[in-house]
């Protein structure tokens, strides 16, 4: 866990290694990518969600579901199983 005296010697080291007219526009790429990561934590949340709800589906149809959404998220679905993808993209969630 950082503590409050990190974050102050952090701020002051990007001050000073940036300039105070670029500290905005560094907080705002900083912002949409946190932005962006949650959108796609919740999607992928999601997804995980909607594959209880095709308990009837063909299994072809869920493991298409899955390497769906491993694809999204960035995972590489060479040679995996969907069990496999699953733990992964539980991984996923878990450290978003």
């Amino acid at each position: 866990m950082i503590g409050s005296l990190e974050v102050f010697v952090v701020l002051i080291a990007t001050l000073l290694i940036f300039g105070p007219d670029k500290i905005p526009e560094f907080a705002h790429s900083l912002g949409k990518a946190v932005g962006d990561f949650k959108k796609a934590q919740r999607a992928t949340e999601l997804g995980l969600n909607d594959l209880d709800l095709y308990h009837d589906v063909d299994r072809k149809d869920v493991d298409r579901k899955i390497m769906e959404m491993a694809i999204s998220s960035g995972i590489d679905v060479r040679g995996k199983s969907s069990d496999e993808l699953l733990d992964l993209l539980a991984d996923v969630v878990k450290a978003k």
